[in-house]
């Protein structure tokens, strides 16, 4: 197939326990960086069925073209980063696509037989994650957000020119 049917894989996202901690794993013992860290994120959306409030933290790393993704659930509510029985989902947790229509994506993926578990948006980004047909645990994300298409594109440039110096740079939206 010459043409990929979504698009390019942009995203690896990984849940983690500590969001310091896992920044400071992939920055010193993989080598990625730097790291743009978004703190008190808030995303309003539908979770198997029922209305949540997730609040996170969020750290982006990227490899060549490849962003790494790091997320700690920071708030106690049902969410696909979670277990039924709130216990962090550790690891891999998706793969994630960059898309200019969230609603026509996610209807193809439901005609290819995948399974939406999770929309969620807030003022600069829509999401969805669905579960593959025959991998339930397989998660993969839709991304509807220009601002991310540009932080991804700024994220690459810097991650090829970084000597190691200023490793992080965060933005809190509680402040």
């Amino acid at each position: 197939m010459s043409q990929l049917k979504y698009g390019q894989i942009i995203q690896l996202g990984y849940i983690v326990a500590d969001l310091d901690a896992g920044i400071d794993h992939w920055m010193n013992t993989m080598g990625i960086g730097p790291w743009t860290v978004f703190r008190n994120v808030t995303m309003e959306g539908i979770y198997q069925g029922q209305a949540t409030t997730v609040k996170m933290d969020v750290a982006m790393g990227y490899q060549n073209d490849m962003q790494v993704e790091l997320i700690q659930q920071t708030s106690d509510t049902p969410s696909p980063y979670r277990t039924a029985d709130g216990k962090p989902l550790l690891g891999l947790h998706h793969i994630a696509w960059l898309t200019d229509n969230l609603d026509a994506v996610v209807t193809q993926a439901e005609a290819d037989g995948c399974t939406t578990i999770f929309r969620a948006q807030n003022p600069g980004t829509r999401v969805a994650y669905l579960t593959l047909p025959d991998e339930a645990e397989t998660r993969v994300e839709f991304i509807e957000s220009p601002a991310t298409a540009e932080l991804i594109k700024s994220g690459i440039a810097a991650s090829r020119d970084w000597d190691g110096t200023n490793p992080i740079h965060e933005i809190d939206f509680a402040a």
